[in-house]
């Protein structure tokens, strides 16, 4: 008789809450072998018992056949004394230890638990909470490790017979399924209205929310991650004054479509775009428009030449578009986060019932409670390729891969499109979306998702990262919760490029050149910096060229104006506010006179070489937007222009206008200088011959990659450097990125652009932690003790803050 052989195997990843457990069980006992497995802290830990062979094969299989949601990291094993018996146990979870699991992100309702919810004949028809090993919220009721129904918020709710028979059956798909409800023993759906809100529709609430978007009610729907507001997309008074009370502006809503077919009248959908629309993850996509889609209001993106739409992800969305046979209802719902602007989107049903008091007319609301707020992700397409321009539901909180180990170390981003970086060892978590730090509210959120991170992953920082903006909340966090940690303070644009380098898995042993294009960032010299190409590797960088200084006249005054910055770069190119241009008549006469008074005299005008405030003069200088309601509506609509005049359909581009570069005189140093004077004076010709501003904003479009071209080309001629990194929020404009990429690879270089994390603040973070780590490890940047000066030689990646 052959001996028994005993291994223990212990599997790292994303290996709880994804039907792992129920996997080993029936890959153990299909192979005959005795044993156990248990969740712990630090993943899935087995023990196997049986013929050599059968173990072997069990343990050499383990990762390649694993669940479709599990991510393995690794599979350890080792022999342990054989010791008899029969039969194959799941045990209960063992706690304690330091958390080294990692957990699912929420993941979309399934293709069976659709079939079920759909079905009249299954016990589970029309359950808004149905969900599966394969499916349903993970990530956002997570209370702690190991993942098990007493750390979740489902541990209020005890299983009903029928439920925990599907709990222990290993045939069933709910077999250690967590989250398992059903009717009987599940979370409620409650609809309230009124003021105070008073329950109603008790039999049915999601019909009665359906009456109420037909009618045109603004309906607050908790969802996975948080509330929504809900109103039909293509009722133009519920539209016009969910815009009013929520202090939207003019910033495109998202949309919710009922399936694939009513998405595809109203945009148009690449193979790419209909694998993200579809996939586990359902973000918001970002799609080019049709022209005169039906049922859909104007209010709903004014002006935008892309629509974002998603499809449902959670039962409750499902059964809101209507399921076959329902009565008539919105086949299509604006969907927007459960705040308003500028706030962290509502999880807490105390809460949402006081902050959205104003905002909303009804509560579709549930008893399972949100632990972890999780926005919606949104998405592009680039090149055929992902293009993440947020980061949350459905990818949130997945590690990144870094390309070298990193002490325990917290990067907290900057202080708009928020996202703060847990590391360690050669990971590295992105947090959840979490908004704009101006708010008090956010703030909190903020602290709430760190603390939340930090038990979920047990990293404990001993390492901070910031941004060296002195004004930035997040690095104002940082200093309050430093202790005696070190604190790490980032150049801005530096961790924007460091962030493309880990996210491309450079090791930083050769520097690269980062083209750092986007609307504000502190410099060195104390000027907003924004359009930069530097030399860096995660050490340091040089600032090898940048965009000419203009005055930025009043700073959030000229972003929301566009002719502002408009007639500022005029004025620094020596052209004349001639009434004739667009950007002169759009500002009122007597703030003309102020402005040019304020420009004379450099009052409350800050130096600025951004690339983003570029892309608004030329927006307002040929008449497309002098008013921007939302951030970056100048740039997007500037974009869309491009567009219409043929660019990016695959053609090379056009001849663009051609920037001036100034060079330092030989001896001075210091960087190059990128002089848009001569962009500005063609546009202005063009403006005045008559040229359509489609033309012109291709042009200015390709001019701009062809300043990134050339200045590639001057750093590998002076440095022989190969790579070349677009990175910064001006990179979300996919019709530059593709042109930049394109004119760079016909010149050989190695090109490296976001995919898997925002090119925008949202990604700061990332680079903000492998810049500390650099820090770190060198124990001559822990000298230094203030910014060096513009044109001084290497700067060091990261400065030292002492308490």
């Amino acid at each position: 008789m052959e001996a028994l052989q005993r291994r223990r195997v212990t599997v790292r990843g994303v290996v709880q809450g994804v039907g792992f457990r129920p996997y080993v069980y029936t890959r153990a006992t299909g192979l005959g072998l005795a044993g156990h497995v248990t969740n712990t802290a630090e993943g899935v830990v087995a023990e196997v018992e049986g013929a050599p062979s059968a173990v072997a094969e069990f343990c050499d299989r383990l990762a390649a056949d694993a669940p479709p949601l599990a991510f393995v990291d690794t599979v350890d094993h080792n022999e342990v004394p054989a010791v008899g018996g029969a039969g194959f146990t799941i045990l209960a979870s063992r706690t304690g230890g330091p958390a080294r699991t990692l957990i699912s992100p929420d993941v979309a309702t399934c293709a069976d638990c659709l079939a079920e919810l759909t079905d009249p004949a299954d016990r589970r028809y029309r359950h808004p909470f149905i969900n599966c090993t394969r499916c349903g919220p993970r990530f956002t009721i997570v209370t702690a490790l190991p993942y098990d129904r007493p750390n979740t918020t489902m541990a209020d709710f005890p299983m009903c017979p029928d439920c925990a028979r599907e709990y222990a059956d290993p045939a069933d798909r709910r077999f250690h399924a967590q989250p398992v409800a059903c009717p009987a023993c599940g979370p409620r759906l409650r609809l309230l209205i009124g003021t105070p809100p008073r329950e109603t529709d008790r039999a049915d609430p999601v019909a009665g929310a359906r009456r109420l978007l037909d009618s045109g009610a603004i309906l607050a729907v908790k969802g996975i991650g948080g509330y929504h507001l809900a109103c039909g997309a293509g009722r133009a008074d519920a539209v016009r004054e969910l815009r009013r009370r929520k202090a939207r502006g003019d910033k495109p809503f998202a949309l919710m479509a009922r399936d694939l077919g009513a998405v595809e009248e109203l945009v148009h959908v690449g193979p790419e775009e209909r694998i993200l629309l579809t996939g586990r993850e359902r973000p918001i996509v970002l799609l080019r428009r049709r022209a005169g889609a039906a049922g859909l209001d104007a209010g709903v993106a004014p002006g935008s030449p892309d629509l974002g739409v998603m499809l449902p992800y959670s039962p409750v969305h499902h059964l809101l578009l209507g399921l076959p046979g329902d009565p008539p209802g919105p086949r299509l719902l604006v969907m927007t986060s459960g705040n308003l602007s500028g706030e962290p989107i509502a999880t807490d049903d105390a809460e949402a019932l006081e902050r959205l008091a104003g905002l909303a007319d009804a509560w579709l609301t549930h008893d399972r409670p949100i632990h972890v707020p999780c926005d919606d992700s949104v998405v592009r397409v680039c090149d055929g390729e992902p293009l993440i321009v947020r980061r949350s539901r459905g990818h949130a909180p997945l590690p990144l891969p870094l390309p070298l180990a990193v002490p325990a170390s917290l990067a907290v981003g900057g202080d708009l499109k928020n996202a703060f970086c847990l590391g360690e060892g050669r990971r590295a978590w992105l947090s959840a979306h979490i908004g704009d730090m101006d708010d008090l509210a956010t703030q909190y959120a903020f602290g709430r998702a760190e603390r939340q991170l930090e038990s979920v992953t047990g990293v404990a920082p001993q390492l901070l990262a910031a941004d060296r903006h002195p004004g930035y909340r997040s690095a104002q966090w940082a200093g309050r919760h430093a202790g005696d940690r070190p604190l790490v303070r980032v150049q801005h644009h530096h961790a924007h490029i460091a962030s493309a380098m880990a996210e491309n898995g450079l090791d930083g042993s050769r520097r690269i050149i980062g083209v750092a294009f986007d609307g504000t960032g502190y410099g060195d010299d104390g000027a907003v910096w924004g359009g930069e190409v530097l030399l860096a590797d995660y050490a340091g960088y040089d600032r090898f060229a940048h965009l000419a200084y203009v005055q930025l006249p009043g700073s959030d005054a000229a972003v929301r104006r566009p002719y502002r910055m408009a007639l500022a770069h005029l004025r620094a190119a020596g052209l004349d506010w001639a009434p004739d241009l667009p950007c002169t008549a759009a500002c009122p006469p007597t703030e003309l006179r102020v402005l040019r008074r304020q420009l004379d005299q450099n009052l409350n005008c800050t130096p600025t070489s951004s690339m983003g405030r570029l892309f608004d003069a030329v927006s307002s200088l040929v008449g497309v937007c002098h008013h921007a309601g939302y951030e970056a509506q100048a740039a997007i609509e500037l974009e869309s222009a491009a567009r219409d005049a043929g660019a990016g359909d695959g053609e090379e581009e056009g001849e663009g206008y051609r920037f001036t570069l100034r060079l330092p005189t030989s001896g001075a140093g210091g960087p190059v200088v990128a002089d848009p004077a001569p962009v500005l004076a063609a546009v202005v010709a063009d403006v005045r011959a008559g040229t359509p501003p489609p033309v012109i904003a291709a042009r200015f479009h390709s001019g701009v990659a062809g300043l990134v071209a050339d200045l590639c080309l001057l750093a590998r001629e002076r440095y022989g450097l190969e790579a070349a990194a677009l990175t910064g929020g001006v990179f979300a404009n996919t019709l530059l990125s593709s042109a930049c990429a394109r004119r760079l690879r016909g010149h050989d270089f190695t090109v490296l652009r976001h995919h898997r994390v925002p090119p925008n603040d949202g990604g700061l973070a990332l680079g903000q932690l492998m810049v500390a780590a650099a820090d770190a490890a060198s124990a001559d940047s822990a000298l230094v003790t203030q910014h060096p000066q513009q044109g001084e030689a290497h700067v060091p990646g990261g400065t030292r803050q002492s308490d």
